[in-house]
């Protein structure tokens, strides 16, 4: 893909070098020239000094054929001007922005535009690994309604089915990663010892989840 990261802060520095080890072009804009010390050294990745909501940088940075546009920087405002800037005028498929006041957040989804909200992110993540510290959340979708978590499995639950643990609407193992590699089950897949399962599951039945693992894990 060729990409537009907007804000080159922690955030942004570091998913451009990422986008750029899997051989994606990058190409970074922020106002400040100081910022750019933060790049790793790729020929995949280009600097351009200035507002992300210029047209003028945009267009050199080549947002005319840009796959994706992710707004990063320190303000809400700039964020959604300048994603509004690539969505509406540019029409680049993929726009995200980064969202720090999450009373925004719905504001921008209605927009079209899918945001990151830092604040009620990182709060959600705590507060599932505090109630439900058998399970490890790897992700969110809509507002949190449902999630995929990962846990291991208990002794007494080896050798049965692991589509048995699904509960029609609430729970169902997606995936289990044995012995270092990973697999989506089949109908008869059997969990082994150490097996690493990752469950989609609806917020609203982690209490039941956490239940049926916590109760032989020993907590």
């Amino acid at each position: 893909m060729k990409v537009i990261v907007v804000g080159c802060g922690r955030v942004g520095s570091t998913l451009a070098g990422l986008l750029a080890t899997e051989g994606h072009d990058v190409r970074v804009v922020d106002r400040r020239p100081k910022a750019a010390r933060r790049l790793p050294d790729s020929p995949r990745i280009r600097f351009h000094e200035g507002n992300g909501y210029s047209r003028a940088v945009l267009q050199a940075a080549g947002i005319e054929h840009a796959d994706a546009f992710v707004a990063v920087t320190s303000g809400d405002n700039s964020n959604i001007v300048s994603a509004r800037t690539a969505k509406e005028t540019y029409r680049v498929p993929i726009v995200l922005a980064r969202i720090y006041d999450p009373r925004r957040a719905d504001i921008y989804r209605e927009l079209g535009i899918p945001t990151i909200a830092s604040v009620r992110w990182t709060v959600h993540q705590i507060h599932q690994m505090l109630l439900h510290r058998h399970l490890s959340p790897e992700l969110s979708f809509g507002n949190g309604e449902t999630l995929l978590v990962r846990s291991e499995l208990p002794d007494y639950l080896i050798g049965r089915r692991l589509t048995e643990f699904d509960v029609d609407g609430e729970i169902r193992v997606v995936e289990v990663t044995r012995a270092g590699r990973s697999l989506i089950p089949a109908h008869g897949t059997p969990a082994q010892a150490g097996d690493l399962v990752t469950f989609a599951v609806a917020a609203t039945a982690l209490g039941r989840l956490r239940d049926f693992l916590d109760k032989e894990l020993g907590t």
